[in-house]
């Protein structure tokens, strides 16, 4: 063709397209840096047949591989697929699947229930165990500093409506022997949380005692903000400071108090990584009493704001002297008010193990300083902890200055952690109950980690430029530490698309950054 000449149309053929494609091989058109080709060579799948072996039988009919299994539901959190109906219409669609999970262009696709029913057979302790697996791999790495872990908390819808909620009082008169029964089978355990031990703190609020929902009784009436109340599901993490590995992980209901949770997260940081924190850093909530002496007794360094300083001066202690403001003398006993006057002990709460120190009556009613000092009618009162020298120390040390940089630290890495999870569908449940809820954030979790491996391990062997010894032939970096019904999507074809094309451009930015 001359240049500058203008080309010459083309048309398409009408025949029909090859019926046979002999020389196609899906091992040859995965580029060698695509993120499931990464995945696959990094993280070993295998090791889910012995974990189920004792789920199936030795007759029947022969099940979709446990692998396979645990791939597609990896595949449904790492592109946010929004149903598992429509990630079994997708598999046959994109080559990169099909080769991931080991099928060719004709295999037989499984149905969609098959992932509802392998949850309900594993049961939660399958997932636990890849999400300890995958921690254990950034362990092994390099990845995991473990002496320093950072805690937050983070409210999901759960997947269920407000008008699933009813009151119970209110409608306990009305109800007939067949809801009665529907009432008691809700209340029972399934048999698919079997491995699921029970939540440590039940629903204790007013509005959770007296409201439940029959379409997910283990979601919690919560309100935030300034938003209406709507059922919710807590998310806590625990995440370490060398390259923010979320090394623990747990679901509770959404009224849950995440003060009560340090201490489970810190232990189950060490079970994961065998690395014992030295340095707990939290955010003001879990500044509690008991908090800073069970982290004393355990020789962990809190630095957690106090929950007892951010409450003076706000509501009714507005304008009153802080407890700072009395000085405690050991040797009789007693506090010293800023008026001089002398509170001596009074009460004594075993439960709380604290004790009360009064001024004798009518000392207040006639000081100068009431008005700055209390609005209690029976005059100021001082609480004192038998075990107040310890607590003292844990907060002066909560006040110092690598504390305050660590808790400002907290604030960006944990909205970090929370806010990656977002593109893996971590707003809202997938699943119904508590046990599926903590099914999918295990799996949200080891996506997370697994892209923190993929990101600093180039190759195998290699991490962040230092030679590591060489893992076994087929096995993944050293030895393993230990070893939800599906709502089906009404979204077209089209918006799948789009939303696999956003979630991919998202995937491989978050492996270049």
């Amino acid at each position: 063709m001359i240049h500058g000449e203008p080309a010459m149309m083309g048309f398409q053929s009408d025949q029909q397209p090859k019926l046979f494609y002999p020389s196609i091989n899906l091992e040859q058109r995965i580029p060698d840096q695509h993120v499931l080709r990464r995945i696959r060579s990094q993280v070993d799948f295998d090791f889910i047949y012995d974990e189920v072996r004792d789920r199936y039988g030795i007759k029947g009919n022969v099940s979709v591989p446990p692998p396979a299994i645990l791939k597609m539901m990896l595949l449904l959190v790492l592109y946010n697929v929004r149903s598992e109906r429509e990630l079994m219409n997708t598999i046959p669609l994109r080559l990169d699947w099909l080769w991931f999970l080991g099928y060719d262009l004709d295999s037989e696709i499984p149905n969609h229930s098959v992932l509802s029913k392998a949850r309900t057979r594993w049961g939660v302790e399958a997932f636990r165990c890849f999400f300890e697996r995958i921690v254990w791999q950034c362990v092994q790495a390099g990845l995991v500093d473990g002496t320093k872990l950072f805690m937050d908390s983070s409210l999901i819808e759960a997947d269920a409506s407000n008008n699933s909620v009813f009151s119970r009082p209110a409608f306990e008169p009305y109800l007939v022997k067949g809801c009665r029964e529907l009432e008691a089978r809700l209340e029972e355990p399934q048999e698919a949380s079997r491995d699921e031990e029970p939540p440590e703190t039940p629903k204790s609020g007013v509005a959770n005692k007296r409201h439940v929902s029959t379409t997910d009784p283990d979601a919690s009436v919560v309100r935030q903000g300034k938003g209406g109340a709507s059922l919710k599901y807590k998310i806590h993490r625990a995440v370490d400071v060398g390259y923010e590995v979320i090394t623990a992980t747990e679901v509770t209901t959404g009224e849950t108090n995440e003060a009560h949770r340090l201490l489970p997260l810190a232990e189950q940081h060490g079970r994961n990584t065998e690395r014992a924190a030295e340095i707990v850093v939290a955010d003001t909530k879990y500044g509690t009493v008991d908090n800073y002496l069970a982290c004393h007794d355990r020789g962990l360094r809190a630095h957690i704001p106090d929950i007892k300083r951010s409450q003076d001066n706000t509501g009714r202690r507005e304008g009153i002297f802080p407890t700072e403001a009395f000085r405690y003398d050991p040797q009789a006993d007693s506090y010293r008010c800023p008026a001089g006057q002398e509170l001596k002990a009074r009460r004594h709460h075993v439960k709380q193990q604290a004790v009360d120190y009064l001024c004798a009556r009518g000392i207040c009613d006639a000081c100068e300083l009431r008005s700055q000092c209390t609005t209690a009618k029976i005059g100021r009162s001082l609480k004192r902890h038998l075990r107040q020298n310890e607590l003292d120390r844990m907060r002066d040390r909560a006040r110092s200055a690598p504390s305050r940089q660590d808790i400002r630290t907290r604030q960006h890495l944990m909205e970090r952690s929370f806010a990656r999870a977002t593109r893996y569908g971590f707003k809202r449940a997938r699943w119904r109950r508590l046990w599926r809820v903590q099914i999918q954030e295990y799996l949200t979790a080891a996506v997370q980690n697994m892209m923190t491996l993929l990101r600093h391990v180039k190759e195998r062997g290699t991490v962040c430029g230092m030679w590591l010894p060489a893992a076994a032939p087929g096995a993944t970096f050293g030895s393993p530490n230990r070893i939800f019904c599906g709502i089906a999507s009404c979204a077209s074809r089209l918006r799948l698309f789009f939303s696999i094309q956003v979630c991919e451009f998202e995937l491989h930015h978050c492996l270049a950054y």
